[in-house]
């Protein structure tokens, strides 16, 4: 399995990125995404399921975040809007949960290599 993370950069407060996984090897059920600011632990930001009928979201990122995927493509897609300096961290996409419920790292099993988001004040 392989994940390849894209789209991170720098913005200031209130803007927009929007990040993108492609994923190769074989597909899967649940693909997500996590972030890791410095001094923090890896955190939950959203989760989605194959079809796309099961969507999470970490409440911090509700309303500003969406997640959406092509399973054609292989690719788990992160629209970021309305951003914070507090959401300035290292975004991984994360795959390989054969859970229900996918929102902790602990249910992953295969991560990208992370993209860097910083937003500014």
């Amino acid at each position: 399995v392989q994940l390849q993370a894209s789209g991170g950069g720098w913005v200031q407060a209130g803007g927009s990125l929007r990040l993108s996984c492609a994923a190769s090897g074989r597909t899967f059920s649940i693909m997500g995404w996590f972030r890791q600011a410095p001094g923090k632990e890896r955190e939950f930001v959203a989760a989605i399921s194959w079809g796309g009928s099961n969507i999470y979201y970490a409440d911090s990122v509700k309303n500003r975040f969406t997640i959406s995927r092509d399973n054609a493509k292989n690719t788990v897609t992160l629209q970021m809007n309305s951003l914070k300096p507090e959401d300035t961290a290292v975004y991984f996409c994360a795959v390989g949960c054969h859970g229900i419920v996918c929102t902790t790292p602990a249910d992953f099993g295969s991560w990208g290599q992370g993209t860097q988001v910083t937003v500014s004040s």
